[in-house]
């Protein structure tokens, strides 16, 4: 069988994260199956529903590096739904249902304090002609379900196993609303028979809606296509995700968080699965080892300092050449290869480079806690030009010449020229400042 699959963003605002994992995993399924991936675009809320929201959920994509094969938008396929909704009418398996949201609250209030599942009690289906003349000369316009036969719904998930359900346990769905608009059940069903979608990979959340999806594919006389049902992610302690990363749109991960599109997909096609998480920089060993199977029906939890360590260990393993258009993009064309490679071990962010270049190029204010100590340290700095043994054989004569050794033979010197006591390797970083630089901190404490 060949594989399509789609992924159905509503653009009613940004790609945040748990909408891109579903994206990435429909992604890599269908990457690894040689499928062909739709980008369908559910925008039949036309309220809602801005073109800026559309484009920015496609850019969010084409950064994570998930092409697609086919783009399709509902906006244009009004006119199929309402084809199949008169032949679902027509058919018996919709009804019209007169009652205002405040009656229907009224309802479920009622059957939950009589211990009752709030389902729909079907009163519509028993409304006579009269009633519901009464009803349309009061001005209301009746909203429309979805009839459920009651009899067993069955499925095998590719991620839960044997899913079971009774359409007798389940409220008929509201398909339409009262101006006569779709509502996304029935309209992604008749996609999904139209666009002959094979899998379908989504959040648990859904499960229950997929057992009534189930029945309007049989309806519409269409075999439903197999389900994947991955588990919500949480944080790293299993509660709701807080604002901080989780809640955040994609753009915002790139713009505000300064982070790696492979530091997130790395992340998130692990996360839930039995495979180790660890920092890619491409899609195709994702690709290569992705495997439905491995997901697990627990909650994956989502932990940001994961991120962030994922990240920097992308940058550390990204070679120069790689980097070298982006680093003059934010305005650092003179770091070249020795330049980055002394500086990249010590960045999580690209943003990052920045602190370290003006470490090494200044202005700094020294740190000279040991004026005795700089003092010698100067006079015995070797002759130029200096190479990355330089910094060996500097302190090894002052190791010769002061009996210092450890701690307190690197930090000072760490702390005069960089005016910190952590950052790059120093064998590299001394080339970065330079002769003259090293002799100004080493004598000044003035910035230089």
């Amino acid at each position: 069988m060949s594989v399509k699959v789609r992924f159905a963003p509503s653009p009613t605002g940004m790609l945040h994260v748990g909408n891109a994992r579903t994206a990435l995993i429909t992604w890599l399924f269908c990457r690894s199956q040689d499928g062909h991936f739709l980008l369908r675009i559910d925008d039949t809320d036309r309220e809602r529903s801005k073109a800026e929201y559309e484009e920015a959920i496609e850019d969010s994509l084409t950064w994570l590096g998930l092409n697609w094969d086919e783009k399709a938008n509902q906006k244009d396929r009004l006119a199929r739904y309402d084809e199949q909704i008169e032949f679902l009418k027509e058919s018996g398996r919709l009804y019209a249902c007169y009652e205002t949201p405040e009656e229907l609250s009224l309802k479920r209030k009622s059957q939950l304090s009589r211990g009752k599942p709030p389902i729909y009690d079907r009163a519509a289906l028993e409304l006579t002609p009269e009633e519901i003349a009464k009803y349309e000369a009061e001005g209301r316009s009746p909203h429309w379900r979805f009839k459920l036969n009651h009899a067993p719904i069955e499925w095998n998930d590719h991620i839960r196993g044997e899913v079971k359900f009774n359409g007798g346990d389940l409220s008929d769905p509201v398909v339409l609303r009262e101006d006569g608009s779709p509502l996304y059940h029935l309209c992604s069903v008749i996609d999904d028979i139209d666009f002959g979608i094979t899998h379908v990979i989504r959040g648990e959340d859904h499960v229950s809606n997929t057992a009534t999806h189930v029945q309007m594919f049989e309806a519409l006389g269409a075999t439903p296509p197999e389900f994947a049902h991955n588990a919500l992610i949480s944080d790293a302690e299993g509660g709701k995700l807080s604002k901080r990363l989780g809640s955040m749109s994609i753009r915002d991960l790139r713009d505000d968080e300064g982070l790696e599109p492979m530091a997130i997909s790395s992340l998130l096609a692990r996360l839930g699965t039995s495979d180790p998480i660890e920092a890619f920089t491409s899609l195709e060993p994702l690709i290569e080892s992705f495997d439905l199977s491995k997901f697990s029906r627990a909650s994956a939890k989502f932990d940001p300092a994961e991120i962030f360590r994922l990240n920097a260990k992308i940058l550390h393993d990204t070679d120069y050449e790689d980097i070298r258009q982006r680093l003059q993009a934010i305005g650092r064309a003179d770091i070249d290869r020795p330049s980055w490679e002394a500086i990249s071990p010590n960045i999580e962010r690209l943003s990052d480079v920045e602190d370290w270049w003006k470490v090494a190029k200044g202005p700094v204010e020294p740190i000279i806690e040991e004026p005795e100590y700089i003092a010698e340290a100067l006079a015995q700095l070797p002759p130029t030009p200096w190479t990355e043994d330089t910094w060996g054989e500097w302190t090894a004569k002052l190791k010769e010449t002061t009996g210092r050794k450890g701690k307190a033979l690197f930090m000072p010197l760490r702390q005069a020229l960089t005016g910190m006591a952590h950052g790059p390797e120093m064998d590299k970083l001394l080339l970065l400042i330079g002769p003259e630089k090293v002799q100004n901190r080493l004598s000044s404490k003035k910035a230089a």
